[in-house]
C-alpha cells in the first residue's frame, strides 16, 4: 500500500502531537515496511531519521508560498495513486473524499469544546470547522482514548462505527535502559537535586501546575519541583506563586527530548495533575522508567495509568498532597507501584500499538 501522511507536526512539532506523528510513522516502517510511505509537508532537514522513513512530498511552484493553504488541501493533486491518507492530528485536507483516496484520521481530544475559556474564538472556529468535516469524510477516525471517543460522538456527533480506539505507545528511548552515568550527567547539566518532584508537559493553565504547587505547601512536601516545559505568562506567574508559598520550583526550558528518561528516572514522583487530557503521555513515559505517577481522577488518566498510578482531584490540593506523601512515605506503595507500572507499560508497546494500526489500514484495503 501507498500510505500518505500529514507530516507537517512530525517535521516540526516537539510536544505531543509531533511524538505521535514520529511514532506512528516510525512504528509502521519498522513493522510494516512492505508498504511504501509518504511524508506530506514542509521537510525538517534536521530530523535525519524521520527523512529516512519515506519519501517527501512538499509544496511545489507557488504552493511554497502558502503552505498552510497547501497542507489544508492544494496537497492533493500530489497525492495521486496514494491508497490511504492518514491525518495525524484531527485534520484533513479539504475535498479528500471526492479523490477516491481512502482517508484516516486521529483525533486526539476535544480540549478547545470542554475548555473554550482556555482558547481564542479564532481558535475554536477554525478547529471546529476542522474536526467536524474530518469526521464527516474520514473512512476511519483512530481515537487515542475511550474519553476522545465519547468526545467526538458528543461534540462533533461521529460516527460511533468508524471510531477505532487505538492507544498510542510512547518514544522508545523511554524503553531502553537508563544507565547511572546518563542520570549523572542530567544532574550535572541542568543542576538537579538528589531528590525531586518532576512535572512535564506545557506550562498552562490547564496542566493545573498551580493546584500542585499549592498542595505540595499544603502537604508541606520540601522537595523542590522540577518543572520541564516552554516558556509562557503562565510560567511567570507560576515563579511568582512559588515563591509566595514557599515552594522551590525550577523551570526547565528548551530540554532535549533525549534528556527526558534520566531526567524522569531521577525523579522521586512524576506529578501530572492535568484537568483534561486525550491521552496523558508522561504517565506512560514515567512508567517506562520505573518512576511513579500521580495523576487526575476523571478524563483518560485511567485508561493510561490503569491501577499503577495514584489519583486524586486535581481541583483539591489537599487531595493532592496526601496522595504525594503516600508515595513519598509509604515505601511497600512504592514498589508496588513501580511493578504495576511495568505491567501497565506492557499494554502499550511498539508491537501491540503498530498491531492495532496495521490492523486499520487493512481495513481500507
Amino acid at each position: 500500500m501507498k500510505i500518505a501522511f500529514d507530516a507537517k507536526r512530525a517535521f516540526w512539532n516537539n510536544r505531543g502531537l509531533g511524538n505521535y506523528s514520529r511514532d506512528v510513522i516510525r512504528l509502521l516502517a519498522t513493522y510494516a515496511p512492505a508498504n511504501e510511505y509518504f511524508l506530506c509537508g514542509v521537510p525538517n532537514r534536521q530530523r535525519e531519521t524521520l527523512l529516512r522513513q519515506g519519501t517527501v512530498v512538499a509544496p511545489e511552484g507557488w504552493w511554497k508560498y502558502l503552505p498552510s493553504l497547501w497542507r489544508s488541501g492544494g496537497m492533493l493533486s500530489q497525492l495521486q495513486g496514494m491508497d490511504v491518507y492518514h491525518g495525524l492530528s484531527g485534520e484533513l485536507p479539504w475535498g479528500i473524499e471526492k479523490t477516491g483516496i481512502k482517508s484516516v484520521v486521529t483525533m486526539h481530544d476535544a480540549i478547545f469544546v470542554r475548555y473554550p475559556e482556555l482558547y481564542s474564538p479564532t481558535y475554536r472556529w477554525l478547529f471546529t470547522k476542522k474536526v467536524q468535516y474530518a469526521c464527516n469524510v474520514a473512512d476511519i477516525i483512530i481515537a487515542i482514548s475511550e474519553q476522545t471517543k465519547r468526545d467526538l460522538v458528543e461534540f462533533f456527533h461521529a460516527d460511533e462505527k468508524k471510531i477505532r480506539v487505538v492507544y498510542q505507545g510512547c518514544s522508545n528511548i523511554f524503553r531502553e535502559s537508563v544507565t547511572e552515568r546518563q542520570i549523572a550527567e542530567v544532574r550535572r547539566k541542568y543542576a538537579l537535586p538528589d531528590c525531586y518532584l518532576l512535572d512535564v508537559g506545557a506550562i498552562e493553565p490547564r496542566k493545573n501546575m498551580k493546584n500542585l504547587l499549592r498542595a505540595m505547601a499544603v502537604a508541606g512536601v520540601s522537595l523542590p519541583l522540577v518543572a520541564i516545559g516552554g516558556k509562557s505568562r503562565y510560567a511567570d506567574e507560576m515563579a511568582i506563586e512559588a515563591k509566595r508559598l514557599g515552594v522551590d520550583l525550577r523551570m526547565l526550558h528548551n530540554v532535549p527530548f533525549a534528556d527526558f528518561p534520566a531526567i524522569y528516572k531521577a525523579a522521586e514522583v512524576m506529578c501530572y495533575p492535568s484537568i483534561f487530557e486525550g491521552f496523558g503521555i508522561p504517565i506512560l513515559e514515567a512508567m517506562c522508567v520505573d518512576t511513579p505517577v500521580l495523576t487526575s481522577t476523571g478524563s483518560c488518566f485511567a485508561e493510561t495509568g490503569g491501577d499503577a498510578a495514584l489519583y486524586a482531584d486535581p481541583l483539591n490540593p489537599k487531595e493532592i498532597g496526601t496522595q504525594l506523601l503516600r508515595i513519598l512515605n509509604e515505601d511497600g506503595l512504592r514498589k508496588e507501584m513501580i511493578q504495576k507500572g511495568q505491567e501497565q507499560a506492557a499494554r502499550f508497546t511498539d508491537e501491540r500499538v503498530a498491531a492495532n494500526l496495521i490492523k486499520i489500514y487493512e481495513e481500507l484495503r
